[in-house]
């Protein structure tokens, strides 16, 4: 029974006639209520009509809207309450609702079964009100959700089906552990079937679709996260398996393909790069135009594609090029609306594995192969916990181990004996890898970029560089883009020393402190300039103090954008926007040599190694690193190793055993410094975009790396020994809603798994900022940052 755009006592007769007729015909009496066009005015008469339903024989109600609601969102919710346990099903597809609905609506919960809501203002799913009667959730086409906090369904006891397509979130790892707290999940979804709109799997086997004469199936592929292409091997021209009431529902007709909105006061949608708004008749026509793509013009079963690898991931199956059908390989089906969590490598795995008692995934169904098959890539491609450690011990067994010196041993095997060696880092790593493992969310703090400089009480800072000192754990060094050098205590945030901008106003994007004099620093700038710093000298400027202190400079070097100092302090190198590279020497000042044309494109990053003073790497976008010997001379590189795209980056091991590149879109590997051979590809998914920079650093000595770029807002934790995934780290603008990428990254020399982040909004009116991460903590740690320090010495390799 349907009930709208009448007068309300009308309503309320019409509401009892229905309800005596319902009764009489022995039918069960569910009132479904519109809320379209309802004004401020409807409400008071509204809410009698809903307390009398609560006291009447009307079993359930259902609430939903599909156009504007300018009803008020109080008044809404006080409506929906007074319906108390009557209500059954709501759903709220309303674009406009403020953000004072749903805070209001996450503190204190609904009584209904059922929820569909989609806002533009939904960011966070945050939820600690009471929802003990749901059991399905729907939050599709929300696209400005891009996470799901820790706690956010512990008040959903009995949520049984969820469903979040179309929607920012993309963290594995923390959507994971919050779909852990839901005990009763069986059905979740992040991209739908193309023919269904619930989370439950397909209800056209493909044992049913292949036997169906008239069938013509469609399949979805992407080239990238950026953009969608529908092919068609369309047989049977009469009719095409599509369903139409997944077309015409107002929810998919506006978001045929990646979802897009428009930018709000509060909150910012950014859409993809490369992305092209297509129109639906558009979107079919591309499809048909495809057609030719197909190496066979035969149908391709929806829900089948062959690949070797037998990898699940959207992305896998979201090709740029049209694959063959005939690799034999495990089934998998395609989807559209995908959420970016799906893109992820292993996805479906992941999800499977951290979630035993999910029985449908995407609309396919999860059987036992499914799981154990699972498992198997979990425990190939994932790390459970950091150093191998299998399962989660409280940090008050492992110091009792520590203690009684217990447990404390690993094997050893060689080729007389097998001895069991005490490893004198075991209880540390032990202890790290229970508080990495306690909690999917660390502890992200900005470092403020602000304080106080004589004359300006609390002068602003906009950071394009930073390095922390090789000697002090505090300090912290960090260039500008105003040419400025700042060192401050990252510990409590306070400034150290003052270095103004000299000359014109460049940017400073080359830093490099010395090891053995750890108060000097080089600093190079975009305009060429290169200066040596003592900053202990340049102290006064913070303290008022008169300063007659400068820094000394070196002969420019055009267009720099990368300075390097060996390991005995005696030289430096730099590179540039050029094919050269320049040597100097430190105590004389003097450039020693101009090597030219060492590569065929610029060379980005140039690196002196950490213990040979006179070996050092470059790195091109002429897509080769070489490694060089000053005893050699600059006409034969050592060995020459290539990779796939232009490299962006390179840097030494702190044992100097090996090389980690990073070239452009995410191609991050790790080579043998002696001869150049590639020892392990962290196989980390490719956006599909040639700007997308890649830089990444080792963590804990060598025993993990990180990787950021300049298209995305994660960074990505791995094992440099196995390549196995460990975390991702995924950043979010504060309040504002604005999208964020990674500029740098650190690891911190001092402290396991701690690292800091040069991050910068997208809009160009924002300030990047250095946040700081300590995976030790947890984000909902009440202490302050710089009081919790969780300090773990590094060790090196093995545990």
């Amino acid at each position: 029974m349907l009930v709208r755009g009448m007068g309300f006592y009308l309503i309320k007769a019409f509401v009892h006639h229905s309800l005596w007729m319902k009764i009489f015909q022995h039918d069960p009496c569910i009132l479904e209520f519109s809320l379209d066009h309802l004004k401020d005015c409807d409400f008071l008469p509204l809410f009698e009509l809903f307390m009398d339903i609560d006291d009447s024989l009307i079993r359930e109600v259902d609430i939903h809207n599909k156009t504007l609601c300018v009803m008020n969102g109080g008044y809404v919710l006080a409506l929906l309450r007074a319906l108390n346990k009557k209500l059954r099903a709501v759903h709220l597809n309303d674009l406009s609702l403020e953000k004072g609905f749903l805070r209001d609506l996450s503190k204190r919960g609904l009584t209904c079964k059922e929820l569909n809501l989609r806002s533009s203002h939904l960011r966070q799913l945050n939820v600690t009100g009471s929802f003990i009667q749901l059991q399905t959730l729907n939050l599709d086409f929300n696209t400005s959700l891009t996470s799901l906090q820790e706690n956010c369904f512990s008040c959903m006891p009995i949520l049984k089906h969820l469903s979040v397509c179309a929607t920012r979130v993309s963290n594995l790892w923390t959507t994971a552990a919050a779909l852990s707290k839901l005990p009763s999940l069986i059905e979740l979804r992040f991209q739908n079937c193309l023919c269904c709109n619930n989370t439950g799997h397909c209800p056209k086997s493909s044992a049913q679709r292949a036997q169906d004469n008239n069938w013509s199936g469609y399949y979805v592929r992407a080239s990238s996260r950026h953009s969608l292409l529908i092919n068609q091997p369309y047989s049977h021209s009469e009719e095409m398996f599509l369903d139409t009431s997944v077309i015409e529902d107002a929810s998919l007709t506006e978001n045929a393909h990646w979802p897009r909105e428009d930018i709000s006061e509060d909150y910012e949608v950014d859409a993809p790069n490369g992305y092209q708004e297509l129109s639906f008749p558009e979107f079919l026509s591309n499809a048909l135009n495809n057609f030719d793509l197909l190496n066979n013009n035969v149908p391709v079963h929806p829900w089948i594609l062959s690949t070797e690898d037998g990898d699940f991931s959207a992305r896998s199956f979201y090709s740029s090029q049209a694959q063959s059908l005939d690799d034999s390989g495990k089934k998998k089906y395609l989807t559209h609306h995908p959420s970016p969590i799906c893109f992820e490598k292993h996805y479906r795995d992941y999800i499977i594995a951290s979630l035993p008692q999910l029985q449908v995934l995407d609309n396919l169904p999860v059987n036992d192969t499914d799981k154990e098959s699972a498992k198997f890539s979990f425990s190939k491609c994932f790390e459970y916990l950091p150093y191998r450690r299998r399962k989660k011990e409280s940090i008050v067994s492992i110091l009792n181990k520590r203690e009684t010196n217990s447990s404390g041993t690993y094997l050893c095997k060689n080729k007389r004996s097998s001895l069991y060696v005490k490893s004198p880092q075991y209880h540390c790593r032990s202890l790290g890898a229970a508080k990495v493992g306690a909690s999917a969310w660390p502890l992200l703090h900005p470092l403020s970029t602000s304080g106080y400089v004589f004359g300006d009480e609390n002068k602003s800072f906009r950071p394009r560089q930073f390095e922390y000192n090789p000697s002090d754990s505090g300090l912290m060094a960090f260039g500008t883009l105003d040419g400025e050098v700042v060192v401050v205590n990252h510990e409590n945030a306070k400034i150290f020393s003052y270095i103004p901008c000299l000359g014109a106003m460049n940017s400073v994007l080359g830093l490099c402190w010395l090891k053995r004099y750890p108060s000097k620093l080089i600093a190079g700038s975009d305009n060429g300039s290169l200066r040596l710093y003592d900053v202990q000298h340049w102290q006064a400027a913070v303290t008022g103090r008169n300063c007659n202190a400068s820094g000394f400079a070196f002969d420019d070097f055009d267009q720099l954008t990368s300075v390097h100092v060996n390991a005995t302090d005696e030289l430096f190198i730099a590179s540039g926007y050029s094919k050269n590279v320049a040597l100097y020497d430190i105590n004389t000042g003097k450039r020693l040599n101009m090597f030219s044309d060492m590569h065929q494109q610029h060379i980005n990053v140039v690196k002196f190694s950490n213990h040979s003073p006179s070996v050092f790497a470059t790195s091109s976008f002429d897509q080769d690193v070489k490694m060089w010997d000053l005893r050699q001379g600059p006409f034969q590189p050592c060995f020459k190793a290539t990779s796939s795209h232009g490299n962006v980056m390179v840097c030494f091991s702190p044992d100097d055993l090996y090389l980690l590149v990073s070239a452009v879109d995410n191609e991050v590997k790790q080579l043998s410094a002696i001869d150049g051979r590639l020892l392990l590809d962290f196989e980390i998914s490719s956006t599909g975009s040639s700007q997308n920079y890649t830089r990444s650093y080792y963590m804990n000595g060598r025993d993990y790396i990180i990787s950021g770029s300049c298209d995305e807002n994660i960074v990505r934790i791995c094992c440099a020994q196995t390549g196995r995934r460990l975390r991702d780290i995924s950043l979010e603008g504060r309040g504002s809603g604005a999208s964020m990428f990674v500029q740098s990254l650190r690891g911190d020399p001092f402290r396991d798994f701690n690292m800091s982040i040069l991050a910068a909004y997208m809009r160009p009116s924002s300030k990047s900022e250095i946040i700081k991460v300590n995976l030790l903590a947890s984000n909902d740690s009440s202490s302050d940052p710089s009081e919790d320090e969780t300090y773990l010495p590094s060790f090196g390799m093995g545990g």
